[in-house]
């Protein structure tokens, strides 16, 4: 797709000295048009992925949903792929209450699912956030125990205060929060003792290969330490291989999530059985 039309012409060397600095601006224009007209046709839906108990592998404990754009051609793009262009616009806060409702309306599709759904600290003080989040728990007196939300290290440490003030206020509702990201970005150990989060995942820099590299073992185990004398609930991102698995379930990890246990999906197992009873009747 072309959006030179929200582009100058030509790069002034004032505003993008090089052709790859122009270059660079045109991508992330390209990748906001592409999110703007996916949100404003609510062309969004969520990956499911799930994430097992260590000592239960074999059945997941919650599930994380992720947030996905479908482009003009319908392919479904990943996060990975839009959210550090649109994290700081408002765009950020219109996607965190499209993942939001999505959630919300899996708990009440589904009163089993446990799931956790990501946020940026920016949405806080966002008013339609706390709207949908209203909306939603008022329609099931179940969903605020079975909703958890996901704040990344990076966006907690931008206003800890805030953060800590509003997380006390969901608990007392019955929500819980996860420490997204651990150890990815500068914690401070202040910070971390007073937010209180009730689950902690530790960065999949760490996990992945872990069975092999002595270095992230100790420093796995060292946030393992951390998490543990906070009361905080682990989880290891990233797990992608029989023996890594083998290795956090001895070391004594709460939780895993990762490709060797599922990849994120459209269509997961309460989904599926969904689709198979409509073709059945």
């Amino acid at each position: 797709m072309s959006n030179a039309a929200n582009l100058p012409p030509g790069p002034p060397d004032s505003e993008y000295p090089t052709p790859l600095d122009y270059a660079i601006a045109r991508c992330d224009s390209e990748v906001l048009t592409m999110v703007r007209r996916a949100i404003e046709r609510k062309e969004v839906l969520l990956a499911f992925q799930p994430i097992v108990q260590s000592a239960r592998p074999e059945r997941p404990a919650f599930y994380e949903g992720l947030i996905r754009l479908l482009d003009e051609t319908g392919r479904i793009i990943p996060a990975r792929d839009f959210i550090e262009h649109a994290e700081t616009t408002e765009l950020g806060r219109r996607i965190d209450c499209l993942a939001l409702e999505l959630g919300l309306r899996a708990l009440a599709e589904d009163p089993n699912l446990r799931l956790a759904i990501n946020m940026s600290a920016r949405s806080i003080s966002y008013p339609d956030w706390m709207r949908v989040l209203n909306t939603g728990l008022s329609c099931d007196s179940t969903a605020a125990e079975r909703l958890i939300l996901e704040i990344t290290e990076s966006s907690a440490m931008q206003m800890p205060d805030m953060v800590t003030t509003f997380m006390a206020e969901l608990q007392n509702r019955g929500l819980s929060f996860a420490l997204d990201d651990f150890g990815a970005g500068y914690t401070s150990f202040r910070y971390l003792r007073e937010f209180y989060f009730d689950i902690l995942k530790i960065d999949g820099q760490f996990i992945r290969g872990i069975s092999d590299n002595p270095d992230n073992q100790v420093l796995t185990a060292a946030l393992m330490s951390i998490a543990q004398h906070f009361d905080m609930f682990t989880v290891a991102e990233s797990v992608e291989s029989a023996s890594d698995a083998a290795y956090l379930t001895e070391l004594g990890i709460d939780c895993m999530q990762g490709y060797y246990f599922g990849a994120p999906t459209v269509l997961p197992p309460w989904k599926l059985a969904e689709a198979a009873r409509a073709l059945r009747a």
